[in-house]
């Protein structure tokens, strides 16, 4: 079996969640999914478990993150600057939030932030190893 990882989310309407990761590029795998639970598939190796509260303390008694504060930021690659731009157009039109950083452009690497509508931050980027600064 391939190394992957997924990436275990709680979510507080589990149907808005699932239609706001499939409006910036993720489809469902309804093999993992019910009503208490979604697989998002970002790529072979990667996953976003979406977890109904409930479902979310089956797995932890340690508290769920308050609107409004950050415990982690997921960077996601995309293929060029407009997937980036379209991701994070995406979320704004879907009940998410774009830009909740300022954008980074280096030249070699294109960035923007946004959160899904449980505030669970994303890194669309896009970056050109032939064009990284050396040393």
């Amino acid at each position: 079996m391939p190394k992957m990882i997924f990436v275990n989310l709680p979510v507080t309407d589990l149907a808005k969640s699932m239609a706001f990761y499939k409006s910036i590029g993720f489809e469902n795998n309804p093999q993992f999914t019910d009503e208490t639970a979604a697989c998002m598939v970002w790529s072979e190796a990667i996953n976003v478990m979406l977890l109904t509260h409930d479902k979310w303390r089956q797995f932890t008694t340690r508290p769920i993150t308050p609107p409004g504060t950050s415990e982690v930021m997921i960077a996601l690659s995309c293929d060029g600057r407009a997937q980036v731009d379209a991701m994070n157009d995406s979320a704004a039109k879907n009940g998410g939030t774009a830009d909740v950083n300022p954008a980074q452009d280096l030249g070699f690497m294109y960035n923007r932030n946004l959160a899904d509508p449980d505030g669970h931050i994303f890194e669309a980027m896009w970056m050109d190893m032939s064009a990284m600064p050396q040393g």
